[in-house]
């Protein structure tokens, strides 16, 4: 990938570089899916922190659990969650947006003060087109949604997975990225364009 590539990557749609991975231990919970699914969505998790170089844990000190995925039909469900609004605070008027927006997925996070991402929170309506994807395309999908702070405008041109044998995978060059985003040469947060560039001289090392 060029560095123009790389950049667009973490544009977001107001034209501001934002970079951001996870500076601690991913604790991901799971809320809204069969039993048999959850090894599933819990190996997409350890594939892409095997790929990063990075931490998973059982609890995290601060926060017990930091990385919340939930399923369900329709965006009212969130409204009875007990508790949900001292998470998200602004959960009613965010599920009239995303109602009216007919969205199927959104993604919250939460940073530290050096700008790494503490916290993520996973929103999935199974709607048609979500339900149709096999659960291990889906899970790995949104694993590597919240791998990174990419752009909101990042994967709607191309997916960030792609086929091999028959099989999903992430696709190469996303791949990479995520290698060298984690690198710890690197700093956890940026928002200078410049750091494009070096996430682009560290994928050219991994080759």
């Amino acid at each position: 990938m060029t560095p123009d590539e790389i950049e667009a990557l973490f544009v977001t749609s107001a034209g501001e570089y934002r970079f951001a991975r996870w500076g601690r231990p991913i604790v991901p919970v799971i809320f809204g899916v069969e039993d048999e699914t959850l090894p599933v969505i819990k190996g997409a998790f350890e594939a892409v922190c095997t790929l990063a170089r990075h931490e998973m844990a059982e609890t995290d000190p601060e926060l017990g659990t930091n990385c919340m995925v939930f399923f369900f039909r329709a965006w009212s469900e969130l409204l009875e969650v007990p508790d949900l609004d001292r998470l998200i605070p602004e959960i009613a008027p965010l599920v009239a947006r995303l109602q009216e927006a007919d969205a199927n997925q959104y993604r919250q996070f939460r940073f530290d003060d050096a700008g790494a991402i503490k916290a993520a929170f996973v929103f999935l309506r199974m709607d048609k087109a979500l339900s149709a994807l096999p659960a291990e395309t889906l899970a790995l999908g949104q694993v590597v949604q919240v791998a990174l702070l990419w752009s909101e405008r990042a994967f709607r041109a191309r997916s960030p997975l792609a086929m091999a044998a028959d099989k999903t995978i992430l696709h190469p060059d996303i791949a990479r990225v995520i290698r060298a985003a984690y690198d710890p040469v690197l700093p956890p947060a940026a928002q200078d364009r410049a750091h494009a560039l070096r996430l682009a001289a560290r994928m050219e090392r991994e080759e």
